[in-house]
């Protein structure tokens, strides 16, 4: 079949994306064009849209093979799950209200 442990892999590779866009976005500055810095957000929440659905998938492998010990840890992929949406729509807030102060916006 396949390795579902690449997608707790992908899953994570995605929640890093969604949280470094945001970061280069703020230490670029000023050098960027208003569609760039738009068409970046939109990649770093779909970004975390996607590792959040690569877990969801995750979550159903583990029921499909009927690994119930394994779906009882679900509390600690739903706190962080929360957190990376909080984080993500914090770092693109803060963007947005940084780009919109330099006139950008």
């Amino acid at each position: 079949m396949f390795d579902a442990g690449w997608l707790n892999i992908g899953s994570l590779v995605l929640g890093l994306v969604a949280w470094i866009i945001p970061v280069i976005n703020l230490a670029t500055g000023k050098k960027q064009t208003n569609k760039k810095w738009i068409a970046l957000t939109i990649i770093s929440f779909s970004a975390c849209a996607i590792a959040i659905c690569l877990q969801i998938f995750y979550d159903l492998y583990l029921v499909n093979i009927k690994d119930w010990s394994a779906l009882s840890e679900m509390h600690g992929v739903a706190v962080a799950s929360t957190v990376l949406v909080i984080v993500t729509i914090l770092l693109n807030a803060l963007t947005l209200f940084l780009y919109r102060d330099r006139g950008t916006l």
